[in-house]
């Protein structure tokens, strides 16, 4: 199928929160972990989000390069190309976007979007991060304002953040505090500036304890209720059941209890990186040690050409993540539920 359409996109968005599922997210930053997820969505008959996070679009454009916008720009021509190929509808998505790279990233993919929806095309992508939990609540909000209504007019769904992600990812690195779960005051305060949904759609993602990266059981307290008291208390105030679109973040390594738990809360997309980057990199360091003459011109000998053609590696590296994805997908419970089903 091609890359979902907005109207696509809101539908699967739709049917994941009515029917308590979520869609994995995931990041990539390759042309064959790109792959790797799609093809994880497929064998698992569920539609789901690509993303590339602010390293990963550098590392796209080249390694000595390190163009956000282009290696965004790239990995999204080739999976609208790519994808056509796959029976299940995918979204591509950017993930956390700090205040000081928005004007080198998010911004100028929201104007390449707003030319070609001008022109009557689709945009590039389907939905596009700010975060601002490194800023103070009133300073996030008020820029998430000012996005979202570039995000609605360009049809694209806008994801922000309300609390703070624990850990590193990409250099931007939080303590593991109370700072980490978002409060009832903070979810009043995000659909005070926001509303829910008339100004344009967008996910929010607050904190319950969430961590980037995977720690030893017991580093990390994870609290899903919170969710629930966010959702029942601003609800109230709206007159709307569960008004938030929720995005659980830091997910690799979470219990199976604990992601069920965000998604009968409410969560829709749950982010997954660190889990697949090493379902792909363990595939490919088993067939190194396993195939280290060959890899390696051992002893003056020639090597295996077979075993260092990166086809080789690259195929067990491609087949281990979209494993993890399936799995992914089955625990989060979009296991067929794709549109095209």
């Amino acid at each position: 199928m091609p890359i979902a359409t907005p109207e696509v996109y809101a539908e699967m968005l739709d049917k994941a929160k009515q029917n308590r599922f979520a869609y994995p997210a995931i990041n990539v930053s390759s042309s064959q972990t790109l792959i790797a997820a799609i093809r994880g969505f497929a064998e698992a008959g569920s539609d789901g989000i690509v993303q590339v996070s602010t390293g990963g679009a550098d590392y796209l454009s080249g390694s000595t390069v390190k163009n956000m916008v282009t290696g965004s720009v790239a990995l999204a021509a080739y999976a609208h190309e790519v994808a056509k190929n796959y029976p299940v509808n995918i979204a591509l998505h950017t993930d956390h976007c700090p205040k000081d790279k928005l004007d080198g990233f998010v911004r100028p993919l929201l104007a390449i979007s707003a030319e070609r929806v001008a022109r009557g095309e689709n945009p590039l992508f389907q939905s596009h991060m700010w975060d601002g939990s490194a800023v103070p609540l009133t300073e996030n909000l008020e820029i998430a304002k000012e996005l979202l209504a570039q995000t609605a007019a360009a049809k694209i769904v806008l994801e922000i953040e309300v609390g703070v992600v624990g850990g590193e990812e990409d250099g931007v690195a939080n303590e593991i505090n109370e700072k980490l779960y978002t409060t009832v005051e903070d979810g009043l305060a995000t659909v005070e500036a926001l509303g829910t949904g008339d100004h344009g759609r967008y996910l929010t993602a607050l904190t319950f304890g969430n961590v980037h990266g995977v720690y030893k059981p017991g580093a990390v307290k994870l609290r899903p209720e919170i969710l629930a008291e966010i959702q029942d208390a601003v609800g109230a105030k709206v007159g709307k059941e569960r008004p938030f679109d929720l995005v659980f973040h830091g997910g690799s390594g979470s219990t199976l209890e604990e992601i069920r738990a965000a998604v009968d809360n409410g969560v829709i997309k749950m982010n997954v990186d660190t889990d697949t980057q090493y379902a792909f990199t363990r595939p490919a360091a088993g067939h190194m040690f396993a195939n280290y003459d060959g890899v390696l011109k051992v002893d003056g000998e020639v090597g295996n050409k077979k075993a260092y053609d990166p086809r080789a590696w690259g195929k067990a590296a491609e087949e281990g993540m979209a494993k993890r994805v399936a799995e992914a997908c089955e625990d989060l419970r979009s296991t067929g539920t794709s549109l095209n089903a």
